[in-house]
């Protein structure tokens, strides 16, 4: 993945950046529906970026049916990592209200504070594991919707194929994470600006990693 830095500097290359970006800002507000539609307008602003084309896609309430499929992928393993965490985090509820109720057992004390923090471990190694594999799951699912998004196998072979390229676009989420994250310290406005511009960054990312996976795949054949 070259050329690192254009992921957070492409996006102003647009000249009618700051508009669109503050629309589906605003859109972002509606809930679940902003989500899916920022969603779509993210893959939209991927389609352009395939095409040479370095501009934001228009912005719009138009992404609903190109954001749903992604929206319910990423639901689905979010719920999954979210159920494992709470099959384990149950017994050590269960276990400290038992406690509470007699003469307490250090040992069963010990092994509920242990089920925490594997609880909390599982949430924490699950969603950077999620993280690190959202590039092939979001291109997954824009070749082959809800199907193709859920396809673990075919996304952990994408995802080991180039672990560099993998690693990368990973820790570039992250940072594109951090940037959504800072429009709190400006309050509302801010939050509004900075989360619709990390979705322009994330089309970048998806794309860098689309274009470095094929250029890994020709090479190996």
């Amino acid at each position: 993945m070259d050329r690192i830095t254009d992921a957070f500097t492409w996006p102003v290359r647009d000249p009618e950046w700051p508009v669109k970006v503050l629309i589906i800002g605003l859109t972002l507000l509606i809930p679940i529906a902003g989500a899916i539609n920022g969603l779509g307008w993210m893959i939209a602003t991927l389609d352009r970026l395939r095409a040479g084309e370095e501009r934001l896609a228009p912005a719009n309430l138009g992404y609903l049916g190109r954001g749903i499929h992604l929206f319910a992928v990423q639901l689905v393993y979010s719920l999954a990592v979210a159920l494992v965490a709470l099959l384990i985090y149950l017994p050590a509820v269960l276990i400290e209200v038992g406690q509470s109720r007699g003469e307490a057992n250090a040992g069963l004390i010990l092994f509920s504070l242990f089920l925490n923090l594997l609880a909390f471990g599982v949430t924490t190694i699950g969603s950077l594991l999620l993280t690190f594999a959202t590039p092939p799951i979001v291109l997954a699912t824009d070749r082959g919707g809800i199907r193709g998004g859920l396809a673990v196998r075919e996304i952990v072979k994408r995802s080991r194929a180039n672990p560099t390229n993998t690693l990368i676009a990973g820790l570039m989420l992250i940072a594109a994470g951090f940037i959504s994250s800072i429009g709190v310290i400006v309050c509302l406005v801010g939050v509004l600006f900075t989360a619709a511009y990390a979705l322009a960054v994330q089309a970048w990312v998806y794309r860098s990693f689309e274009s470095g996976s094929n250029t890994g795949s020709e090479t190996g054949s």
